[in-house]
């Protein structure tokens, strides 16, 4: 028979949560206080438990653990592949990610990858004899590797994979097109397209002098049709800022001579891997972009901004129009002035572990970013497809695939755990109403983690525990979040925990000031509630 104590200790916070008293979920102080005063008792032989207390006792110390618990672990097997930087493109119904270092990997579901090459060298399958073959491109750049690519499949059936090459501590850079008749290559070089960093004594593409406040850094390209069969690029990386330009949908080449139009950025910005999808559903083209800096300590994070048309001008939810998004003149790396602008979706963070649930130790996202992104037509699916290295495991990283929902506004939120092949259902405010792990992602960019605190959507749609507010179910699924007066538009739906071990209920929104909220429940679903 377990101790006496803690048989009083869960009996009082099985009352307490059914009284109500849910601000915290933590009843720490009465924890100790009731321990202090059971020793009291028993040291004076003052306390006489029966036997049918302690049944009591145990049945709702059971109760408690099977709601933090599910009753059997839920669990999932993952084939995980590390492609830096991964740009998807579905082919036939296999789904596939290129990314830095001429790494390439395939899935037919989204969990299980398949690695197909690595690295820049003659073994790759990629593109064969890769240092051979693409010398011009690596000589200008001054490198023995590459950067993010991108491939699309053209109306003659091939597929076109425009590759980069970049020095790194300079934007010194080449970005060609390769092709291929299978999309895993082998890919051929058709040559170099647009370069940057050049010295004074050389024109830029523009015809002026390269200007790296100004200019683009020629890599990061990202290549879509728009609603009209428009072909274009959207590519550039710190340095001058974010490019489009327009390509002929017959070759794959420019339509003309230039760097293109402008988008954003300028003074060395920290702003890359720009990639745009259109909705029909909404009619808007949506640009994804990672702010700061890659590595486990740069706070990489992804945002988001939308248009009506493919080159722009785009705004973020706060309605700031993102052409003026740059750096004052003579900065460099001026994080501030960035996160002015763009929609945070996605960035560091972490659901903490509740004392008694399953998973104690949970490393959380880092640096997630360089992003892709699809629609499965299919199903109905929207996905963001991405890199991010974790806690306490150094600079490894590994691809990740949430699902993206569009809320009432037609912007999307991210789901806050990775994609096991959940569909969102209809659910009712008796299955929302619960605690929650709370995350508000902010608009900073730092490699500050955030973690989750507790909070309870309560049966009367108010909300209590470390923010306090009001919420509303609307439309099966959509959901409404109002925080000290301002109002989180989002949804709902059921997830796994992968460190619980367990189905929950979450939630994902967005402020129209562009600040996201993820919440993930604390209850386990019933086992075969998915």
């Amino acid at each position: 028979m377990r101790n006496k104590i803690w048989k009083l200790v869960v009996c009082l916070s099985f009352v307490v949560t059914l009284t109500g008293c849910k601000q915290s979920m933590g009843t720490e102080q009465v924890k100790d206080d009731l321990i202090e005063q059971s020793k009291a008792e028993e040291k004076d032989t003052n306390v006489n438990i029966t036997e049918n207390n302690v049944e009591k006792a145990d049945e709702e110390e059971s109760y408690m653990s099977s709601k933090l618990n599910a009753l059997k672990e839920v669990n999932y097997s993952f084939q995980d592949v590390s492609v830096h930087d991964p740009s998807v493109i579905e082919v036939d119904g296999t789904y596939y990610v290129f990314g830095s270092h001429l790494a390439g990997a395939k899935s037919e579901d989204l969990i299980n990858w398949e690695l197909l090459s690595s690295g820049v060298n003659n073994t790759n399958t990629i593109i064969p004899d890769a240092p051979d073959e693409l010398e011009e491109a690596l000589t200008w750049a001054q490198t023995d590797t590459l950067w993010a690519p991108d491939v699309i499949q053209l109306a003659d059936g091939r597929f076109y994979m425009y590759y980069c090459a970049c020095r790194g501590d300079a934007p010194i850079s080449a970005l060609g097109i390769a092709v291929a008749d299978q999309v895993e290559g082998p890919y051929e070089d058709l040559g170099i397209i647009l370069k940057s960093g050049m010295e004074a004594d050389t024109s830029s593409e523009n015809g002026d002098t390269y200007d790296s406040t100004t200019h683009p850094n020629a890599v990061d390209p990202c290549v879509f049709f728009d609603k009209e069969s428009r072909l274009w690029m959207v590519y550039g990386s710190y340095s001058g800022g974010i490019y489009i330009l327009e390509l002929n949908p017959e070759t794959g080449f420019p339509l003309e001579k230039g760097y293109g139009k402008k988008l954003l950025g300028g003074n060395h910005l920290r702003i890359e891997g720009p990639y745009i999808m259109y909705s029909e559903e909404t009619d808007y083209y949506y640009m994804f972009l990672s702010y700061g800096g890659l590595d486990a300590t740069g706070g990489y994070n992804i945002r988001i901004s939308r248009s009506k048309n493919p080159d722009g001008p785009y705004y973020d939810a706060a309605g700031n129009d993102m052409t003026l998004c740059k750096g004052p003149g003579g900065s460099f790396f001026d994080d501030t002035a960035a996160a002015q602008y763009g929609t945070k979706i996605l960035g560091n963070m972490h659901f903490n572990y509740i004392e008694g649930e399953t998973g104690k130790l949970r490393n959380g996202y880092v640096s997630p970013g360089h992003n892709s992104a699809i629609y499965d037509d299919k199903t109905n699916r929207y996905f963001l497809i991405f890199h991010t290295r974790f806690e306490n495991r150094g600079e490894g990283h590994q691809v990740r695939v949430h699902q993206m929902y569009l809320n009432e506004d037609g912007w999307f939120v991210v789901s806050p755990y990775r994609y096991v092949g959940e569909s969102i259902g209809s659910y009712t405010e008796k299955d929302v109403a619960g605690p929650y792990k709370f995350i508000n992602q902010m608009q900073d960019i730092s490699s500050m983690m955030k973690k989750s605190t507790e909070i309870w959507l309560n049966a009367d749609h108010t909300i209590s525990g470390q923010v306090t507010g009001t919420w509303e179910l609307k439309k099966d699924n959509q959901i409404e979040i109002t925080i000290k007066g301002e109002s989180y538009k989002g949804i709902v739906t059921k997830q796994w925990d992968e460190y619980g071990k367990k189905n929950v209920m979450v939630f994902t929104a967005l402020s129209e000031k562009g600040i996201s909220i993820l919440g993930s429940g604390i209850y386990a679903l019933p086992e075969n509630d998915k």
